[in-house]
This record gives structure tokens, sequence and C-alpha cells, in this order.
């Protein structure tokens, strides 16, 4: 008994100086803010790729499958390594990589970012590459800590319940922590690439505990972290691509010099699309075919009633659209519900928007929509995108069915759909979809592509009679539009194997998958 529990104290010693229940403090310290870091480098992963392959469904899935493939691979090696006898200093050096290949991914973003956005890859494959060249190593460093203090933790306390127990818990609190940390607190108020560099500085700060005995390594760790963000600093890796992060997207305004005078049109750019273009002198004047069709689809539809309707925008973005109903009736009622102060912030400071009728709801458009009362609008119109997609949940029967009932008898609907050409399968699931509650559902596009190729089109949906299938600017700049419904869906995939989208149903990734498989996605 004697010899056992001095071979004990002989192992604990060799691990870590001090009292036991110092070192599993320690342990357990270490565990819950080395997880915490793991989620906040995930969350802030997101945004720090937005600016160049968007926030989507496969954006998320490549950056959550690299980050558990990564610490994967360190729980395999930490446990592997610590059974062949690695103590408080080999954790340590585990955290200091950690902290190494963290400060490291403000570096490797001005290379990996340029060398995927060089090739011709869709937003899936680029999507990977990015989060597989930034965050697997700085996972994988992390995946060791757990399993090594762990065990570590188990030859101080032979509990192995309470002590597995504890250290499962701690990783899953410190990963809840980590995320609320991230997504409510920290890329708001600091920025992705202060967060990045935070989190580097704080993983090597834990490794100093478990290196105090080795502060040779201590000190050549140290050293190799301030020449890794030294280069990340002279590579411009603190140089963000926006002009404001928001809680929502990168956002940039770009002045459109050329478009019309300089200085006088200026061009969103939400995360790497853009989202709308305003010009400064004339409201009524849109730049972009679609918006403006949407335009003059709301206006013949209304008629004399345009100047006194009610207009409700699912999306602000620009906000170019809701400023040239106002420019063009002063009197008429608008209502925008776009989700991101920042949006309209800087939609008022430098997009030219001004407007005494304009009431915008910084909430969902869907949850604006069900809390107005029937048959408030004349006029719903669908501006909004979650990347190339539209938002799933704005796209259902459901969906429909709502906008039905807050539209006035005679109302109209309009969207612009990103898909592909010439079989555009989202566009006909929403057609599909609105066509069980409105009797008129038509599709419109300004040209017929020359062949394949990813385009924007544009929906109506009324109970009024078919529209001509020309249609022909009244306002602001000449244009021709065609209306396409009936060769469109009668192209590809029949519309009889495509879905009708319900709340429970919406594959809307896969349907628009070839802009995200192929070239025409990015």
């Amino acid at each position: 008994m004697t010899g056992s529990r001095t071979d004990q104290n002989a192992t604990s010693g060799r691990d870590s100086p001090g009292s036991p229940n110092k070192a599993l403090f320690l342990y357990s310290l270490i565990v819950f803010l080395s997880s915490a870091v793991v989620m906040i480098l995930e969350i802030t992963a997101g945004r720090l790729i937005a600016p160049y392959v968007g926030v989507s469904l496969y954006s998320w899935t490549s950056i959550i499958g690299v980050v558990l493939a990564g610490l994967s691979l360190g729980n395999w090696a930490g446990g592997v390594w610590v059974d062949a006898g690695a103590g408080d200093r080999e954790a340590g050096l585990a955290l200091a990589a950690a902290a190494v290949s963290t400060l490291g991914v403000v570096l490797m973003l001005t290379l990996v970012a340029p060398a995927v956005q060089s090739q011709p890859l869709g937003l899936i494959t680029a999507s990977f590459l990015l989060s597989l060249g930034l965050f697997f190593v700085p996972a994988a460093c992390l995946g060791l800590v757990t399993p090594m203090l762990t065990t570590l933790a188990l030859r101080r306390d032979p509990r192995a319940g309470h002590v597995v127990g504890r250290m499962h818990a701690l990783a899953a609190l410190g990963s809840i922590v980590g995320t609320f940390a991230a997504g409510f607190v920290l890329i708001q108020y600091l920025g992705t690439r202060a967060v990045i560099v935070g989190a580097g500085v704080a993983l090597l700060a834990l490794a100093f505990p478990l290196l105090r005995g080795s502060k040779v390594i201590a000190a050549a760790m140290t050293a190799m972290a301030v020449l890794v963000l030294g280069a990340g600093l002279a590579h411009q890796g603190m140089a963000t691509p926006c002009d404001e992060e928001s809680q929502y997207y990168c956002i940039r305004v770009v002045d459109s010099a050329g478009t019309a005078e300089p200085g006088a049109t200026r061009t969103l750019v939400l995360d790497h699309l853009v989202h709308g273009i305003s010009y400064g002198p004339d409201g009524t004047i849109l730049f972009a075919p679609y918006a403006h069709l949407m335009d003059e689809l709301m206006r013949r539809h209304l008629g004399a009633r345009a100047d006194t309707a009610s207009y409700f925008f699912a999306g602000g973005g620009s906000y170019s659209q809701p400023r040239a109903v106002l420019t063009a009736f002063p009197a008429a009622r608008v209502v925008v519900a776009e989700l991101d102060p920042a949006v309209t912030r800087i939609a008022e400071e430098r997009l030219f928007l001004t407007g005494d009728n304009l009431t915008v709801m910084h909430t969902d458009a869907r949850v604006a929509l069900s809390d107005a009362a029937p048959g408030s609008y004349d006029v719903v119109v669908g501006d909004v995108f979650h990347d190339v997609a539209l938002p799933y949940h704005l796209t259902t029967v459901e969906y429909a069915a709502l906008i039905r009932s807050r539209l006035t008898a005679d109302g109209i609907y309009v969207l612009n759909v990103v898909d592909a050409f010439p079989d555009p399968q989202l566009v006909k699931s929403i057609v599909k979809t609105l066509a069980m509650q409105f009797r008129q559902v038509d599709v419109w596009l300004e040209t017929i592509p020359g062949g394949q190729d990813r385009v924007t089109y544009v929906i109506s949906a009324s109970d009024n009679a078919e529209p001509p299938r020309e249609l022909e600017s009244a306002h602001g700049l000449a244009r021709r539009w065609l209306r396409v419904t009936e060769p469109l869906l009668n192209t590809g995939t029949p519309l009889s194997t495509l879905p009708i989208l319900r709340d429970d149903y919406v594959p809307v990734e896969r349907l628009v998958s070839r802009l995200l498989l192929g070239v025409t996605g990015t």
C-alpha cells in the first residue's frame, strides 16, 4: 500500500507541482475555457469566410464538419499521447500549438482566400477549402487538450466517474458560453479578426501554467506566436473588407463611379453579394433590371391607386425599391421588414434613404406579416436572400397563405429569385407553391440567356387576369421584359416531380444545388 501511494505521488509530482486540488482546478478551468474557444472559433469562422463565399447551409456544414474532424483527430491523438507518458508540459505544448495555429488564421486568410477565389470553384468546394485551410489545424490542436487533462486528472483523483463526468460537463458548459459570447457579444463589438487574435492570446495564456517548469519551451512558443501574428499583420491580415460587421452581415458600400456621375451611385454589398444600387439624384431610377421590373409590375397592377397604396417589403437591403416608391408616391404607406438595424442605418447615412411615410420593422418578414391585420397591404414585395438562396420559411405554402390573407382582394405579390437557367427548379417549385393560393402566377426575365447561366427571375402572383407576354418600361430606364412562364415550366425537370414547398419540407438548397456546386454560384 505504501509503495502504491509513493508511485502515485511520484507521478503527480512529475505532472505538475502544487497540491492535487489546485491541479484539478487548473485542469478543469482549462477544459472549460478551451472548449469555449472552440465554439468561439467555429462561430467566428462563419463570419470570417462570409465575404468570400457567403453564408449558407453548405458553408456552415463545411465549417462544422471541418472543426469536428479536427477535434476528432485531436481527441484520438491526445489520448494516445497521454497514455505514452505525456504530462502537464505536453498538455501545455498542445495549448501553445493551438494558440499559434489560431493566431495563424489571420495570416492564412490572406493566403488561402485569394487562392480559392482565383479558381473556378463552386460555393460548396470553396467553403470547404476555406474552412479546411483556416480551422482544421487549430481544431486538431484544441482536440488534444481535453483527453490529456482528463487523464492527468484521473492520476490525481481515482474517482473515474466523477472526473470524467465533470470534464465532460465543463467542456459542454464552456461550449455553450463560447457560443453565446461569440454570437451575442464578441463579433458585434470586436469584429472577427480581433476575436481570432484574442482567442489565440487566451490559449497562450492558458498554456503558461502548464509550462511553468519548461521556461525554454514557453519562451519558444511565445516567440513563435509573435512571429506568426506579425506575419499576419504584415500581410494585412487584420484589414477587414467590411465597412461594418453587424449582427448578420459584413456590410460594404461601394461608390459606383461610371454607373452615373461619380459619387452619386452607391452599391450595397452584404457578405459577397450585391444587394442593391442607389442613385442619389433620383430615387425612382432603378439600375438593377429585376428591381425595375418589380416596380413596373407593381405600378401597372395598381394603376391610379399606386400613389396612396400600402406596400410591404420583405427585406430592405439598399432600400432602393422602397425609396423608389416613396419618391414617386409620397402619400404611399411603406412598411419594410429588415432584420439588420445596421443595414437600415447604412441606408439612411450613405444610400440616400429618407421618407416620412416609411416604417421599418427590425424583425423577420414572416413575423411582421403575422402581426399585421388581414387586408393590410396592396403590394407585398419579396427581396430577401440568405446567400444566393431564399430563406426557406419565406418560400412555403404556409407563407404564401399568410401573404394572401394580408393582401387586399386585388393585391399583388412580387419577388425575385436567383436560380439556374434553363431549368430553374426552385423557381418552378415556388410557382407551383404560389399557385395553391393565387390564380395567376407568372415568371419574368429581361433577356433569354444564350446558354446555362445564373439568372435573377421575377415572379408575380395575383388573382387578376393574365398579363401580356411582353412588358415595356413606362418609367426610368428603357427596358423590355418577357413573360416566360409557360416555356420555362415546360422545359427540363417536369413540374409534377418538383415539391410544393411546405414548412416541414423545404429543400431550397437542393433545388439550387447547381448554383452551389458549379462555377455559376461564385
